[in-house]
């Protein structure tokens, strides 16, 4: 990402476009519940029942890295439950220029992404929009989605998801597992 500095621009590290996310947290609004198979408190899967409800630093040299076909790259950075309630699921992704992650797809949870070197280009329910550094992607619940690097070089990109289906927990009630 880069920043505008008295008509320069900077180019935004790991550390400033993570603490962006507290605001981008706090702008996705009240939580969700869900009632149709409820767990039992304790028994949600361990994937899952990360709580985030202290702060902590996440150190991408210790975060695991998950290379997938066509030479992308994925280190998870955090998921789990809000104290608020809202799931969240970080994640930053590394895509080789002309592949794209999976086929377009839909789901019920949000996503913010955004774009810190390459170029991508998005597709929000066929309409196609490219983006560079700084930009940014909102994809709606049950929206027609995907991105393509359409650049020369290798896209890099943060992967925003606010809600319960994303990790596991569209059928979990929260009063259940002990918020």
């Amino acid at each position: 990402m880069k920043m505008a500095d008295e008509g320069k621009t900077r180019r935004l590290g790991r550390r400033e476009i993570l603490a962006g996310l507290t605001g981008l947290v706090a702008l996705a609004g009240g939580s969700v519940t869900g009632e149709a198979e409820d767990w039992e408190a304790g028994s949600a899967p361990q994937s899952v029942a990360q709580s985030l409800a202290e702060s902590r630093v996440y150190k991408f040299s210790k975060l695991p890295i998950v290379r997938r076909e066509h030479g992308q790259v994925d280190q998870t950075v955090l998921q789990g439950l809000l104290v608020s309630g809202e799931a969240l699921e970080v994640h930053e992704t590394t895509l080789p220029p002309g592949q794209t992650p999976h086929a377009p797809h839909r789901h019920r949870h949000s996503e913010l992404m955004l774009v810190r070197d390459g170029l991508l280009e998005f597709n929000d329910d066929g309409k196609l929009t490219t983006a560079g550094p700084g930009g940014v992607f909102f994809v709606g619940s049950n929206v027609l989605h995907g991105v393509t690097c359409v650049g020369d070089v290798a896209a890099n990109y943060y992967v925003i998801a606010i809600g319960r289906d994303r990790i596991g927990l569209d059928r979990i009630r929260l009063d259940r597992i002990g918020r």
